[in-house]
């Protein structure tokens, strides 16, 4: 199978369509998922309704939450203030979120949309994801690989008027051709960590192939707090690189948008976070970066000599994760 470089990506701008695998079966929405959206991972307590409110007031149509991230009823707060403010109705955004490892479980998959949706306080969502492979007992803690049991219960949501589409994320490439070739629907989308430093192109490249939209989580890479900074010796800063930097001066862009333009560039969807409306309107102007062959060709090899993937708990979890994957 032969896969397209980065810049390739870029110039072909390809458009998954999973449209024979995974049709709506309510009349909700016919809105397509947009390619820049508002990551909630992370979002403090204290303003993420506000945060929320001014993203979409910005013109961010697609707000990406989940149940673990503890702050649904925020983001929901912000999602109906946002609306009202912008004059939209809900249908003219899109809004994903994920079920926890904690509600694997068949019998509490719908349980865990159910809780999200109240949460949120909407009536249904565009796109719901498995948010990773692994099941969690609830009582025990304990962490396991199971995820085809879990799927076929998301299937089934389909039916309920309260899923538009379902999807996976930080799947490995076996794990997602076990779940398809064991179901009767092809996840919609599958969200990963994707970023300059960490591209995946082959791997981008497989889901175009099968229909599937990817979204990219942590699209400015070690910017996320989580991951505890650059430290000394290590992997610099993807907005202090200076490579990044310079297309930026190149092409009157700022190092963020040139990263989430690059995403977006490949066909990915990207949802940059932040708390700060100056950046949340910074990112928005992704839009507008445009670069040339060159540019991509540079950032193509910022990801060969900087290779990192930031989120990988397997350890921690005691399961094996991302097999197969670059930086796995």
């Amino acid at each position: 199978m032969k896969f397209l470089s980065v810049a390739s990506l870029a110039l072909a701008l390809p458009v998954a369509n999973s449209q024979k695998q995974q049709i709506s079966l309510n009349s909700h929405s016919s809105l397509s998922i947009p390619l820049l959206g508002y990551g909630t991972w992370n979002l403090d307590k204290s303003n993420a309704s506000e945060a929320v409110s001014y993203a979409i007031e910005t013109g961010y149509r697609h707000i990406d939450c989940a149940a673990a991230y503890g702050n649904e009823k925020e983001v929901g707060r912000g999602i109906a203030d946002g609306l009202k403010k912008a004059g939209l109705k809900r249908s003219e955004i899109w809004v994903t979120s994920k079920l926890w490892n904690d509600h694997h479980r068949p019998d509490l998959v719908f349980e865990g949309l159910e809780k999200t949706i109240s949460d949120l306080g909407l009536d249904y969502l565009d796109l719901y994801l498995m948010h990773w492979p692994v099941a969690q007992t609830p009582s025990s803690g304990n962490n396991k690989l199971g995820y085809i049991d879990t799927w076929h219960a998301m299937e089934r949501l389909l039916h309920t008027g309260k899923v538009r589409h379902i999807g996976v994320s930080n799947f490995s490439p076996a794990q997602l051709e076990n779940l398809i070739a064991k179901s009767k629907i092809t996840p919609f989308a599958h969200q990963m960590e994707l970023h300059p430093y960490l591209q995946q192109t082959a791997w981008v490249q497989w889901h175009y192939n099968h229909g599937i939209h990817v979204t990219a989580y942590s699209p400015l890479a070690n910017s996320n707090p989580t991951y505890g900074g650059p430290k000394k010796g290590s992997t610099p800063a993807l907005l202090e690189n200076t490579v990044i930097n310079d297309i930026a001066k190149e092409n009157g862009c700022t190092p963020a948008t040139v990263a989430l333009a690059w995403g977006m560039s490949r066909g990915t969807s990207v949802i940059p976070k932040s708390q700060h409306k100056e950046r949340i309107s910074e990112n928005f102007g992704a839009r507008e970066c445009v670069m040339g062959y060159e540019g991509f060709k540079k950032i193509e090899e910022v990801g060969k000599k900087y290779l990192h993937r930031f989120n990988n708990p397997s350890k921690n979890w005691g399961v094996p994760l991302y097999e197969g994957l670059d930086d796995s």
